[in-house]
Formats: structure tokens, C-alpha cells, sequence
């Protein structure tokens, strides 16, 4: 389960203007917020879609984009048509740049910059992108989502909100759906993902991890079914087809591993993230996954504590003892159990014996 939609559609409907516009939740180093999407230039100098045949950017492509406050666009007198007469985008080399903790935008403002679809590495621009033709600019209003969580830091002092700004397509490469690439490229989009995250957790960024776990166990998901195809038409294969679904079949088998720790991996984030429900989900489908995973009992019994389901918590933190039986944490989690259940059960004396008196 994602921690939490990384692109939930809202609405769609037409402003005063006329112009379309839609609104989602966007999910940022900071937490969640709010993006209400507007185009407002279609492209007078958009060309032709890339060789592919593509008219929108897809997964991997390399987009051309620049990114501005819309007040500084009005000060400068307007967004500078000339620049989008250049159609070319530069090496893969170029698409990386520091991700930081403090900004929503996560992109350098004023700039040409080069992202790679895909990647997360700044949702709100990558979900504006994945609409756009080249040529073309959107404006957004991105304000804060306050759902009760600490999900949203002190805004950075630059920054005010909410922001109103506006996105430019230049130009992209080709990229592929999902469906259209190999096993093989799919995986390599796994890993990709999954050291992501770890990076991200490691720098404190833990909703960017937790987006990036749950990218990959969204491409898993369409690898799943790989051994029983291969299955189905092993009798009859070609020799290339034997090599192929023999790779398949390694990859599938890596993949129930790697599904496992991904699971475990977001359960720890959104126990961070204060999402203990979600939290526990993750951590039932890891142990599911690998009933030996001892991290995976250990979240599932402290997210079974937080939700105050003490019973379910006691039965995780005794499978983890079982794995590893000198284990002081597990050992620390059960005593506290056994003291909660004490407590409440002398309130409820002390209720029950006033009732009676």
C-alpha cells in the first residue's frame, strides 16, 4: 500500500477563463500538498512528437523544463517564446541535480533543467509534465495538505505560500509505458527505485523514500505473472524462447525477495510518518512475504502497538523471539505490553468496582 496516493485526481473543471484545470495531491520532502493544475499555452512552436511517436512525455524520458514563480514571469514581462524554438535536450548526464529537504519545487527556479520522468525526484513537476506536449506551459497553486499529521515542515523562508507557478515543456526524448517495456527493463527500474529510497531515507527524506519504495513494488506488480506464462508455453518453445523465460523465471524469484523487503522497507517510513494502519499493511504483506524477516515482525509489532492492538503485537514480537531469541527489543516490547494490559486492566477494576459499590 502506498503511504499515500502519489497522484490522487481530485477534480477537473474549467476556471473563469475557460481553461481546463486539475487538481491532485503531490507528495514532497515536506509532506503532502495540494496542486491545482492550469494550461494556459499551447505551443505555438511545439513540432512534431519525438521518433516513438510519442506526443507526451513517458517513463524515462528526459524533458526539458524550467520552472519559475509566476511573479518573477510577470516582472520579466512574460515567458520567452524564442527559448522554446530549441527542441534539443541534453545528455542523461545532465538530468541530476541535489534534491532538498527544505523546498516543495525541488527543481533550480529560473532554469532549463533536464528531469527524468519517473525518477520522483520532484513529484509536483514530474505530474505537470506527464499532461504537457513540448511547447507548452501550465500554471499551478500548490498550498499545503494538513490532515491532523506533522506532515508539513515550516515552510522555507523563500517560499510563500501558497505558490503560484509556472512550468515550461521545451522538449523530451522518448520514453515507454510500462506495458511496452521488457522484464528486463522493468527490473532495472526496480533496483532503481529501491536504492533511490534507500538513499532518500538515509538523508532524512522519508516521504521521498517512501514514494520511491512504492514505485517499485508498483512495477512488481506487472512482473508477477512471468513464470506462468513461461509455464504455459515452455513445451513448445524456440530455443531463444527458453533463454528468455529462463531469465524471467531468475528475475521473478529475485523479484519475491526484493517484494518483501520493499514491503518492510515503507512499513518502517510510514511508521515515521506516523501511519501505523498503513504501517501494519505493509509489514503483514513482508512477513507474508518472508515469514523469516525479522525487521518485518519487529514493524508489525510496534504498528499493532500503536493502533492498540496489543494482542496482535504480543504474537509478532513472540515470532520475532523466535527468530531471534536473545533479542532486547523484542524482549523491551513485550514488557511494555504486559504493563499497558496490567494498567488497563486495574482501570477497569477500579470502573467495574465503583459500578458495583
Amino acid at each position: 500500500m502506498d503511504p499515500v496516493p502519489p497522484l490522487e485526481q481530485l477534480h477537473g473543471a474549467s476556471d473563469h477563463d475557460g481553461a481546463e484545470t486539475t487538481s491532485w495531491v503531490s507528495v514532497c520532502p515536506r509532506g503532502l500538498w495540494k496542486v491545482q493544475w492550469k494550461q494556459i499555452q499551447r505551443g505555438s512552436q511545439q513540432t512534431s512528437p519525438p521518433s516513438g511517436g510519442c506526443s507526451r512525455p513517458t517513463l524515462g524520458s528526459l524533458c526539458r523544463v524550467r520552472v519559475q514563480l509566476k511573479a518573477d514571469v510577470e516582472e520579466a514581462g512574460g515567458v520567452g517564446s524564442e527559448e522554446l524554438l530549441d527542441q534539443t535536450v541534453p545528455d542523461a548526464a545532465e538530468a541530476s541535480f541535489p534534491r532538498c529537504l527544505d523546498s516543495v519545487l525541488q527543481v533550480p527556479l529560473g532554469d532549463w533543467t533536464t528531469l527524468r520522468l519517473g525518477e520522483g525526484q520532484c513529484d509536483v513537476t514530474e505530474a505537470c509534465v506527464e499532461g504537457m506536449r513540448a511547447g507548452e506551459t501550465c500554471e499551478i497553486l500548490v498550498s499545503p495538505v494538513k490532515n491532523g499529521l506533522d506532515t508539513v515542515k515550516t515552510p522555507a523562508a523563500q517560499e510563500d505560500l501558497p505558490l503560484c507557478v509556472m512550468v515550461e515543456l521545451r522538449a523530451f526524448t522518448p520514453g515507454r509505458e510500462s506495458w511496452e517495456m521488457s522484464p528486463g527493463e522493468k527490473w532495472a527500474w526496480v533496483k532503481s527505485h529501491k536504492e533511490r529510497g534507500g538513499m532518500r531515507f538515509r538523508d532524512g527524506d522519508v516521504w521521498g523514500a517512501a514514494d520511491s519504495y512504492s514505485r517499485a513494488l508498483k512495477l512488481l506488480i506487472t512482473l508477477q505473472g512471468l513464470v506462468r506464462e513461461a509455464e504455459k508455453t515452455e513445451e513448445r518453445e524456440t530455443e531463444e524462447q527458453i533463454d528468455t523465460n529462463s531469465q524471467n523465471r531468475l528475475i521473478t524469484n529475485e523479484a519475491r525477495a526484493i517484494k518483501a523487503e520493499l514491503h518492510c522497507n515503507l512499513s518502517l517510513c510510514q511508521l515515521k510518518l506516523n501511519q501505523p494502519e498503513r504501517a501494519k499493511a505493509s509489514a503483514t504483506k513482508a512477513t507474508q512475504l518472508d515469514p523469516g524477516g525479522a525487521k518485518a515482525w519487529y514493524r508489525l509489532g510496534r504498528a499493532c502497538q500503536m493502533v492498540n492492538e496489543l494482542e496482535e503485537a504480543r504474537q509478532a514480537f513472540q515470532t520475532l523471539l523466535k527468530l531471534q531469541p536473545d533479542s532486547p527489543a523484542a524482549l523491551k516490547a513485550l514488557k511494555d505490553i504486559a504493563s499497558r494490559e496490567k494498567k488497563t486492566n486495574a482501570q477497569l477494576g477500579q470502573r467495574l468496582s465503583k459500578m458495583f459499590s
